[in-house]
């Protein structure tokens, strides 16, 4: 996932009215004038909004928020916390129009699609209103004469949690849901690309009854991120982003003596069989390439096709369905891919199809050459084929609607290659062989594993995260990780004995 966290001065925009999206803490909203930034409708080009930019001040004063309030939240009772994401859960449902329409909106992904999101995004509402279940401790009984011993878990303290611009529902529900029914307070840092979402998310949190200052939101830029990263109040960080960025989040909040876990990016193969369905492959591979433009940690980017006959059979399927899709604003019900976040992020993605033949690949539908009306930041689906590690369409995360056919001899060639990348986030198999799907679950080391599955993101009672390059730390995202993650085991040992049998004894205890 992508996510630019450098910087910015912040940009001049029209001098008519446009709306300020402010940073929301202690339960309501807040912040000024003095740094903003330009939010944009990917599918007109316009300025449609703009964000407040914090300032280190105004981020610690979120902080200080919800310092202030996890003392009243962690004394909250289970039952109570849970019944809060049981009404959240309704006013999702209740709102996901209203959602939907400001992602779409803002991002540009189609209406559908931004519908998905906010399902996926309840799961991870209704995993966390099993919180009673899930932060149930032990208990050993007469471990010793007399001596019970007891485990708890307790919550960390504030958590820092940083989303990207990609899913800036269902990541930020990833994070915070999770972090608060733990008994944690949250500082949400979404992407300042489309912010709103995460004003709507708050309001709901608390419209379902969450205290304020337990969530509180800012947006901004490294200013932002640096304050959260180097604040001795925030115990626990939670990112989402690209690689370069993820790395250097860990190293900077471990070094500050943080709990963290950093997602980094991507490239995932699909590896296509030659006793495959080829048509439900072709099926998959351009859904999971393409949906979303390409702006997904899990899409497809890599197909990866075992032998020419299957490989010259899946590009020309591959290419065929390619030519059908509708590309177009995302309101658009007829619309199934929208726009890329930004102009400077479509243009990086163009360069890497344009590029592509001049280190040996061949462009088998280039998107670059779809023409679009208005200013909007539209791209067309590319296809490039014989592509090989070492070619920067191979090697980069590209994060945008390219999908690269790598050809090979053998099973052993194809997972010799998708083990020797960098990235280790999510892999899937096409193939009607059980053994070869049962023997590509254990040969490959990868995070996510999906057989006849392209796009294997794990449902809420699991958790999600990669191997290698692709995580920054030792915890995956949501599921049950996530409450190992936003909490500290204690344990306890007790013992009531009878005061006759009191004495000293100054050797090391002994539970014998």
């Amino acid at each position: 996932m992508s996510l630019v966290q450098d910087t910015v001065d912040p940009q001049v925009v029209d001098e008519r009215e446009t709306a300020l999206v402010r940073h929301f803490v202690a339960g309501r909203e807040v912040g000024g004038d003095d740094r903003t930034g330009p939010v944009f409708n990917p599918a007109t080009g316009e300025v449609s909004r703009r964000v407040a930019f914090a300032s280190t001040a105004e981020v610690d004063e979120a902080i200080a928020a919800a310092k202030a309030a996890l003392p009243g939240w962690r004394a909250t009772g289970l039952i109570k916390r849970a019944d809060v994401f049981f009404k959240l859960r309704h006013l999702l449902v209740e709102h996901q129009d209203e959602l939907a329409a400001i992602l779409t909106n803002e991002h540009g992904k189609v209406l559908s699609d931004a519908k998905g999101e906010i399902s996926r995004g309840i799961e991870n509402v209704e995993f966390a209103a099993g919180l009673v279940h899930l932060l149930k401790g032990e208990r050993s009984e007469q471990v010793a004469r007399g001596v019970d011993v007891h485990q708890a878990k307790q919550p960390v303290g504030v958590v820092g949690a940083i989303t990207p611009f990609n899913f800036p529902v269902m990541v930020p529900l990833w994070m915070v849901a999770s972090a608060i029914a733990c008994g944690n307070t949250v500082v949400l840092k979404p992407s300042e690309k489309d912010p709103s979402a995460a004003i709507f998310l708050a309001k709901l949190f608390q419209e379902a009854g969450l205290p304020d200052g337990v969530l509180n939101v800012v947006h901004g830029d490294k200013v932002a991120v640096d304050a959260i990263l180097d604040s001795p109040d925030v115990r626990a960080v939670s990112f989402v982003g690209s690689t370069p960025i993820a790395r250097s989040i860990y190293r900077r909040a471990s070094e500050n003596g943080k709990r963290v876990q950093a997602l980094g990016g991507a490239k995932n193969h699909m590896v296509v069989m030659p006793d495959a369905d080829l048509d439900a492959a072709a099926d998959a591979a351009v859904s999971a390439a393409y949906g979303s433009a390409g702006e997904r940690c899990m899409a497809v980017s890599v197909l990866v096709a075992v032998g020419d006959e299957v490989a010259d059979a899946i590009v020309a399927k591959v290419a065929e369905r390619m030519a059908t899709l509708k590309i177009g604003d995302g309101t658009d019900p007829a619309s199934e891919m929208g726009p890329l976040i930004t102009r400077e992020h479509r243009d990086k993605v163009a360069s890497y199809v344009t590029g592509a033949a001049a280190e040996g690949a061949t462009v088998v539908v280039d998107g670059t050459l779809q023409a679009f009306e208005g200013d909007g930041f539209f791209v067309g689906t590319s296809l490039v084929d014989h592509v090989k590690p070492g070619m920067r369409v191979y090697d980069d995360e590209i994060f945008g609607p390219v999908l690269s056919v790598v050809r090979v001899a053998s099973y052993e060639e194809a997972v010799d290659l998708i083990n020797a990348n960098d990235f280790a986030n999510g892999v899937a198999v096409f193939t009607r062989d059980g053994g070869t799907a049962r023997q590509f679950e254990f040969d490959i080391e990868v995070g996510m594993v999906g057989v006849n599955v392209p796009i294997p993101v794990p449902i809420g009672a699991y958790s999600f995260g990669g191997w290698k390059n692709s995580l920054f730390g030792d915890s995956h995202i949501y599921g049950p990780e996530s409450v190992h993650f936003y909490t500290r085991s204690k344990v306890v040992t007790t013992r009531w004995p009878d005061p006759s049998e009191s004495q000293v004894n100054l050797g090391f205890p002994s539970n014998h």
